[in-house]
């Protein structure tokens, strides 16, 4: 594609660094302006559009830490793969802030960083990063407080950037407090407000995935629901609600279609809200065949679900970081499931509707108390949050935080759904306890030990290796592999 020149770059192939981590921006008004120049869409238009055509647009991960290596990676996915929105997967130095270790290891060692350090390359390249494809860009980091870093998207015309306070700081970092990274963000959707009002809105993506390990869907949508709200108040007018494969179809299609329910009930009008689906973030199964079928899987929930994007996957998932190839046919399996021939398919509407009604129930249990009587202000939202999570009538399974109880036990029923087996101190009624653990104990009608309760979770975890019969020294097994390695992600 062909775009106007960026600020300082005059057209050569690999522009020169042009803020490290300290130097000057440009202001909101001329990013604005070179976004409307660029002549392409931006990220809430591509998924607004996709929404309409009845399809699920969809999206891969992908950073390399050297610019001229990312550059050829994402030219190379889009011309061979077609994606709706490219990802630009961000190093964890850069996500830490550690600005200056990143840039020292982009000139010393590149081959240490994960990810693409953007900041340290800077906003000029991040232009000429946009200007080299015709899809628009995603920043995907997890960074508990990502100011610098969004300020420097921004100004490389990059149109979502995905995290939240909660979801960015409790699943990755052990000692930021939540007050810390609510602020940071608030800063984040604030400049979103700012570039909304000067005509340019930006798609935030609320990582309701969270610690990708067995998330009841109510605690994903209700952390999302919360964060989401202080997004809308602080003017953000575009946001996408991301949402994690548990494995359980009509659990999954019920919480994909609870978000535009959650929307209405909870965000004021004029948000546009989306709903994603992040591919199985837990164990893949290692061969190929299973690993294949399994993001199959998933694109066709995503269908079902009516999702407007979908964050794949690929065949590689169990053995660590995939080559560039591997990326190129996850995202084309999963366009796959975008076909007209697979109009038939549909899902049980009645078990979709029920899980649907105790999902949306369970939310409202769960962000109630922190949004009763706080409709005015922000502070006292978050104040709240941070006093939830302290006191744990909010909380996630599996967290590194110590700002998380961690109390909640997770497990699946005897037909693959993800139930709350101990709900910790989660403000759920007695009528939904009541329901999970009826659920969990089945025909059976007893409950694990606490002495099983370990292989029980492990199991769990193992669901998707385990339903195909891989046996564990299967999958142990290396697989031949492309030495080219493509990305790394915060996920």
């Amino acid at each position: 594609m062909t775009g106007p020149p960026s600020a300082g770059h005059s057209g050569v192939a690999d522009p020169g660094r042009s803020t490290g981590s300290g130097a000057a921006l440009p202001s909101l008004r001329e990013s604005v302006a070179y976004v409307a120049a660029l002549g392409k869409p931006g990220v809430p238009q591509v998924l607004t559009a996709a929404r309409d055509r009845g399809r699920v647009a969809v999206q891969p991960r992908c950073g390399v830490a050297e610019h001229t290596g990312m550059r050829a990676l994402l030219r190379f996915l889009e011309a061979e793969a077609a994606p709706d929105v490219l990802s630009l997967t961000i190093d964890s130095h850069t996500r830490l802030r550690r600005f200056e270790e990143a840039e020292r290891l982009l000139g010393t060692r590149p081959q240490e960083l994960n990810g693409y350090p953007l900041v340290a390359h800077g906003w000029r390249r991040a232009r000429d990063l946009n200007e080299a494809v015709a899809a628009p860009l995603e920043v995907r980091h997890g960074s508990p407080e990502p100011q610098r870093l969004f300020d420097v998207a921004v100004a490389g015309g990059i149109t979502s950037f995905e995290g939240g306070g909660i979801s960015y700081n409790l699943p990755y970092s052990k000692e930021v407090p939540l007050a810390v990274s609510l602020a940071a963000w608030e800063h984040v959707d604030r400049r979103c407000g700012e570039l909304a009002e000067l005509g340019l809105v930006v798609d935030r993506e609320l990582f309701g995935t969270l610690t990708a390990v067995l998330v009841p869907p109510s605690i994903s949508l209700a952390v999302s629901v919360l964060e989401a709200v202080l997004a809308a108040r602080a003017g953000v007018r575009c946001l996408s609600v991301a949402y994690p494969q548990g494995g359980h179809l009509e659990q999954d299609v019920a919480a994909l279609t609870a978000i535009p329910v959650l929307a209405e009930r909870y965000l004021p009008p004029g948000v546009t809200v989306h709903p994603v689906l992040h591919e199985f973030m837990g164990v893949f199964p290692r061969a190929r065949r299973h690993a294949e079928d399994l993001i199959l899987y998933g694109a066709l929930v995503a269908r079902l679900g009516r999702a407007s994007k979908i964050i794949t996957k690929t065949h590689q998932e169990a053995a660590g970081i995939p080559d560039v190839r591997a990326n190129i046919e996850g995202v084309r399996l999963a366009d796959r499931a975008n076909s007209p021939l697979l109009d038939f398919l549909s899902v049980d509407e009645d078990r979709v509707r029920e899980e649907r009604r105790w999902i949306l129930a369970e939310v409202a249990e769960i962000v109630g108390p922190v949004l009763e009587g706080r409709a005015g202000t922000s502070a006292a939202v978050a104040e709240a949050i941070v006093e939830g999570f302290a006191d744990g009538t909010l909380d996630i399974p599996f967290s590194a935080s110590r700002f998380a109880r961690s109390q909640i036990v997770p497990r699946r029923d005897p037909e693959g759904a993800i139930r709350y087996l101990r709900a910790g101190a989660l403000p759920l009624s007695a009528k939904s306890l009541r329901r999970h653990r009826d659920l969990l104990a089945g025909p059976r009608g007893s409950l694990p030990s606490a002495a099983s309760l370990p292989a029980i979770l492990l199991a769990d975890i193992n669901y998707f290796p385990s339903l195909f019969r891989e046996e564990p020294e299967v999958r142990g097994e290396p697989e031949v592999r492309d030495a080219s390695k493509v990305r790394e992600e915060p996920e």
